[in-house]
């Protein structure tokens, strides 16, 4: 039997090494890690997502994102033919921003962010994973890689903006019931995670490698 390749997308600003814990069966599923690359200047999303599908080798991949990772998987997916498209801890169409991100964009608030402070480690966990960071602060350092000033302004510009209205019904969702980036309450048909934040590929991996696989297999 052919191995099903399964792609996945960290979450803003995050490395690969998120998924270090996730481990599919190797019989069935072969894994691949996709990474952020620095946005050229005017990129839209969808022309970002056109060039970072172009790293997809296999046909019928699954694609996995994260945070906004998730959101860039499901613009990759028309590019591509996708077999499934996975979001963990993410949106899928801006009516399920929480109200501050919408006010953001509707202010352009988001302009305003001092992109130089959220260069600091500390800042960069906050907005990216929405934890009380305090003794992780070394793990955070690991996990948060990218930290080119052009795409962090390239990305949050592009979450704040993401102008999809429209839910793919097709697009399989997984969320934490306590996910304080992405509340729960904004959130439409999903597979619900007990006690999983936003960062709950880091501390429900055990959750994730449960049931991905038969997520990933049911019809």
């Amino acid at each position: 039997m052919n191995k099903i390749p399964v792609y996945f997308m960290p979450g803003l600003a995050a490395s690969t090494t998120i998924f270090e814990r996730i481990a599919l069966p190797e019989d069935t599923f072969e894994v691949h890690l996709l990474e952020w690359e620095i946005p050229l200047e005017h990129e839209s999303l969808q022309d970002y997502a056109k060039r970072i599908a172009q790293n997809i080798k296999h046909s019928n991949p699954v694609l996995v994102g994260v945070s906004f990772g998730g959101i860039l998987v499901q613009e990759m997916a028309k590019h591509i033919e996708a077999r499934k498209v996975i979001i963990i801890s993410s949106v899928k169409c801006n009516a399920e921003f929480p109200r501050r991100m919408k006010i953001a964009k509707t202010t352009k608030a988001y302009k305003l962010i001092p992109m130089r402070l959220i260069l600091n480690v500390e800042n960069l966990a906050k907005f990216s994973f929405g934890e009380k960071i305090n003794k992780r602060l070394k793990l955070y350092e690991k996990f948060l890689s990218v930290r080119d000033i052009r795409y962090l302004d390239w990305a949050i510009e592009q979450v704040i903006l993401w102008d999809r209205t429209k839910i793919d019904e097709s697009v399989i969702h997984i969320h934490g019931d306590e996910d304080e980036v992405f509340p729960i309450k904004y959130i439409a048909n999903c597979k619900v995670v007990k006690g999983g934040t936003h960062i709950m590929i880091l501390n429900k991996f055990k959750w994730l490698n449960e049931n991905l696989p038969s997520i990933i297999l049911e019809d």
